[in-house]
C-alpha cells in the first residue's frame, strides 16, 4: 500500500512543486555515468523525477511504484513515454537484466517490513545482469533525523500555480526502536480541504544492511556518505557478482 502523500491524486499533484530542489539526486546520475549504465530499474520511482533525468541522457529506464497516482504523474510529465512504468513492487517484477538498479530518497527506508525488505533486495538481484549495481541510501540512525519533524520547524505555506495555497508540515505520532511513524497534513486554502498521509521508516544500522545485503548474494562495494547531507546518510553500493565469480 502506497502512502496517501504519494496514492491520493491531488497530493500525488502536488509532491514535486513542493519540494522542486533535487539535487540529492546529482550524485546518483554521476554514478550511474561513472558505472556507464545504459539499462537502469529504478523502485520506487514516485513522479519519475530520477527516471526522467536517466531517460534524458538515453538510459533505458524501467520505474516501478505502488503508487498509481504517482505513476499517472510521472507519465503524463514531458518525456514520460521514453521510460517504462510498471505499478507494482520489485518482488514481482517481469524478466529484467539491467546494469543498475536505484532507489533514491526514502525508498529503501519506506520498505519497512523484514520480509518486504529481503523480497525487494532479491528482486533487484534478480533483474541485476552479472556484475550490475544496486544504489541506495538510508539515514543513519546515531543523527536521529526524525527528532527535528515537528510542527515548529516543518510548518510552511506554498504557493503553487494552478493550485494556490497549500499549508503543510510533519510531525511524528510514534518511535517503536528502528521504527519511526510519523504525519504529514496539507491544507488546501482554496477550498479548505485538509489531507493528511501516515508514514513508517526503518532506521537500519550499517552492518544490518550490509548483512542483508549478503544473504542475498550482493557484495558490498563501497559505503559512502551522501554529499549534501554529511554524516546523516548511508549510501550503499552493492554489486551482483560476476558468472563464474
Amino acid at each position: 500500500m502506497a502512502d496517501e502523500c504519494f496514492g491520493h491524486p491531488r497530493l500525488a499533484a502536488i509532491y514535486d512543486p513542493l519540494d522542486p530542489d533535487r539535487g540529492d539526486l546529482d550524485p546518483y546520475l554521476r554514478l550511474a555515468g561513472e558505472l556507464g549504465a545504459r539499462r537502469v530499474l529504478d523502485i520506487g520511482c514516485g513522479t519519475g523525477v530520477f527516471a526522467l533525468l536517466l531517460a534524458d541522457r538515453g538510459v533505458e529506464v524501467v520505474g516501478v511504484d505502488p503508487a498509481r497516482a504517482s505513476l499517472d504523474v510521472a507519465r503524463a510529465k514531458p518525456g514520460g513515454g521514453r521510460v517504462r512504468w510498471l505499478h507494482g513492487d520489485a518482488a514481482d517484477l517481469p524478466p529484467l537484466r539491467v546494469d543498475l538498479v536505484t532507489m533514491t530518497a526514502n525508498v529503501a527506508q519506506a520498505i519497512a517490513g523484514p520480509a518486504a525488505w529481503r523480497r525487494t533486495l532479491r528482486g533487484a538481484f534478480e533483474a541485476l545482469r552479472p556484475g550490475g549495481h544496486l544504489l541506495f541510501e538510508t539515514r543513519d540512525p546515531a543523527a536521529r533525523a526524525w527528532e527535528d519533524w515537528t510542527r515548529e520547524k516543518s510548518h510552511r505555506v506554498t504557493e503553487l500555480p494552478g493550485v494556490g495555497a497549500v499549508e503543510s508540515w510533519v510531525r511524528v505520532t510514534g518511535v517503536d526502536g528502528p521504527l519511526v511513524t510519523f504525519r504529514w497534513t496539507f491544507v488546501f486554502a482554496a477550498d479548505g480541504q485538509v489531507l493528511t498521509s501516515d508514514s513508517t521508516l526503518r532506521f537500519r544500522e550499517r552492518e544490518e544492511v550490509e548483512g542483508e545485503l549478503a544473504a542475498q548474494g550482493f557484495v558490498v562495494t563501497e559505503v559512502r556518505e551522501a554529499p549534501d547531507r554529511p554524516g546523516k546518510e548511508f549510501v550503499f553500493l552493492a554489486r551482483r557478482p560476476a558468472a563464474g565469480a
